[in-house]
């Protein structure tokens, strides 16, 4: 409650102060007495119109006279100066809580690579003197030698001690296989031991490792990322002279083609004009537009960071998106079985899966999957041939299962299997023949296909992927989708390069994925996306648009919503507009009184917001509820509380 208190402190402050006033003026018999109520307005004017003074001097000082916030602040000493004072300070502090959700959407935007660095473990087990000591990262010398328990990540790059181990290198790489290592080879910091403890010899230090590089790609990428200018300055910069002249002109004008001039007459008459010229209504209808839009999204589980991004969802033309976890299942499972030599599907398998039954292996763990719980053959003289596959006795006969590399090592020929599809083969071998193979992939999702062709229909005319998975299966993947080019086989800082190339002024570029090694390809691009349910906490907390449902086909429903939501934001613009012109002509004739400067400004909010509701109906069966709402769309929903209550 303090740090809520403590954040808004100006606008509670001048809430309370205008509370005050009003009662005062309104509530006692001495009400008449202006000097015991204005000091209160005074204070809660000042309060919050001073920041947006202050604003305005500096906008001046640049070179920009005219702008939005000289424009508030003619217009509320105008609505002082006839005598509306509660007016004068509504306007301020309307704005000032507009201003609050802006900068709300900045410090989130700061904060979000918060979660990247936490990835980067604290603390990491050395060698030193004869035993061993948990230090910090930063504190261990290259040349070092640290251990890593089963389940750990590795805290720095070292080159492997130990004989042979696995290590999930997903955050890294985007594959969901784990890697093999054998001794002397490369392990990277961020990589999760699998299966047994090992011992690293430090070879980089904490600043140089590939995690610690991603997240340096996180910080220069959120750098280079400048805000969207907010419509409402662009506009300012034409509308603002341009009704501050006319009321100069309605003031003098008169004095040369009317009879009998009254200059406070004339001068009046121009204060009312400010006052209902003043943006406050547009400030209200354009935020509502995007509210609406932001919060249908959230109803069909695409979480937007923002209501630039909408803006950003309907302008990308060009879409780069991960392989595994966004497009596909992120999961293997088998997908063929292509037994020879006179065995059956169910020997085959059977026989994988006996070698197979005490291993974690995502591999095995998808072929003993497939058995379906039936009994398997008991193994004898089991061994593992690390980064190739398994080897053992069943019923007396010598098993083989693995990679073509195990076949070729024990001198077995493939048999041809027919076998055209690009994924992980499981050979399958019996007393040295090749008894069958077995194919295993990652499954695309269901909707990957119709959500490529949704794209395309909503003008996204470029579409790229970007994968940590060899070549061939990246190139089969993309064939089935029917996206415009792939590429395989790369490390998080090619992905990078290949996203900046792509970045121009003249069209919106956009990222989709899911790992922590898409978080710096996330941050650089125009509308960074990632896959919410299955995500990694770093890239969700970078993304500006979050998929809380892991479905390809809800990026083109983003684009459907942000394309309504930008029809009825300009809508919104033009009937405020509309009616601001209408009241300022009829200000000129001496035909309009406050009244009609009020509905002009709190009118046009109220009518924008039943506008705005129809984005929240036309996307409101589309069947998926939040169970728990995030930050921002809480947010969300508390603005349009405030415009409603306005």
């Amino acid at each position: 409650m303090m740090t809520f208190i403590k954040k808004y402190k100006e606008a509670i402050a001048s809430a309370l102060f205008l509370a005050a006033a009003l009662i005062v003026e309104h509530a006692f018999s001495f009400s008449s007495q202006a000097y015991v109520y204005l000091p209160l307005y005074g204070l809660s004017y000042i309060v919050v119109g001073g920041p947006v003074w202050m604003k305005a001097f500096k906008s001046i000082k640049s070179g920009t006279i005219f702008s939005e916030f000289l424009l508030m602040g003619i217009a509320t000493v105008g609505a002082f100066a006839i005598g509306e004072y509660a007016e004068g300070v509504a306007v301020m502090l309307f704005y000032m809580v507009g201003e609050y959700a802006q900068d709300g959407a900045v410090n989130r935007a700061k904060q979000s690579i918060k979660s990247l660095i936490d990835q980067q473990p604290d603390t990491a087990t050395v060698e030193r003197n004869g035993t061993t000591e948990s230090v910090h990262p930063s504190k261990i010398e290259t040349g070092e030698i640290i251990q890593v328990k089963p389940g750990e990540k590795v805290p720095l790059d070292g080159e492997l001690l130990t004989e042979k181990a696995s290590f999930n290198t997903a955050a890294l790489t985007g594959e969901s296989k784990p890697m093999s290592r054998e001794s002397g080879e490369e392990v990277w910091a961020g990589s999760i031991n699998q299966d047994r403890p090992v011992r690293i010899k430090v070879t980089s230090g904490y600043e140089d490792t590939k995690l610690s590089n991603i997240l340096t790609m996180v910080q220069e990428a959120s750098k280079r990322k400048a805000p969207t200018q907010r419509f409402m300055t662009r506009f300012a910069s034409i509308y603002t002279p341009i009704v501050v002249w006319l009321a100069v002109a309605l003031t003098f004008v008169p004095y040369f083609v009317v009879e009998n001039y009254v200059f406070q007459d004339w001068f009046y008459r121009a204060l009312i004009f400010l006052v209902v010229s003043c943006p406050c209504g547009l400030v209200i209808s354009i935020p509502l537009g995007y509210f609406g839009g932001i919060g249908a999204a959230s109803r069909n589980g695409i979480l937007l960071k923002g209501s630039d991004f909408l803006d950003q969802l309907r302008k990308m033309k060009t879409l780069f998106m991960d392989k595994t976890g966004t497009m596909t299942e992120g999961s293997f499972e088998v997908r063929y079985i292509h037994p020879v030599n006179g065995y059956s599907q169910e020997e085959l398998l059977r026989l994988a899966a006996s070698l197979e039954q005490d291993s974690t292996h995502p591999i095995a763990k998808a072929i003993l999957n497939r058995t379906n719980g039936q009994q398997l053959h008991p193994v004898e003289n089991q061994q593992e041939i690390s980064g190739k596959g398994l080897k053992g006795s069943v019923n007396g006969k010598t098993v083989v299962v693995g990679n073509s590399d195990l076949l070729k090592q024990e001198g077995i020929s493939i048999s041809s299997t027919d076998v055209d599809d690009p994924y992980t083969y499981v050979h399958v071998a019996e007393d040295g023949i090749h008894v069958g193979t077995i194919s295993i992939a990652d499954q695309i999702k269901e909707d990957s296909k119709q959500a490529i062709e949704d794209l395309r229909k909503h003008g996204v005319n470029e579409i790229v992927m970007l994968s940590g998975d060899n070549q061939e299966v990246v190139d089969h993947v993309s064939r089935k989708l029917g996206l415009d080019h792939a590429y395989g086989s790369l490390l998080p800082d090619e992905k990078y390069r290949h996203v900046e190339q792509a970045l121009s002024p003249s069209k919106t570029v956009g990222f989709i994925g899911d790992g922590v090694n898409d978080a710096p390809v996330i941050t650089l691009a125009d509308i960074g996306i990632a896959m919410g349910g299955i995500g990694s906490d770093a890239t969700v907390e970078t993304a500006d648009v979050v998929i809380q449902t892991d479905q390809p086909s809800k990026i083109p429903m983003a684009i459907e919503i942000a394309n309504f939501t930008h029809r009825i934001v300009w809508q919104n613009i033009g009937f405020a507009l509309g009616i601001k012109v209408l009241v300022m002509v009829l200000a000129t004739l001496g035909m309009a009184t406050m009244w009609e400067a009020i509905f002009a400004d709190v009118g046009v909010a109220l009518i924008a917001i039943g506008n705005a509701i129809r984005i929240q109906n036309k996307y409101s069966d589309k069947g998926f509820s939040l169970t728990a709402k995030s930050d921002s769309t809480s947010q969300v929903e508390e603005q349009a509380n405030a415009c409603c209550e306005i």
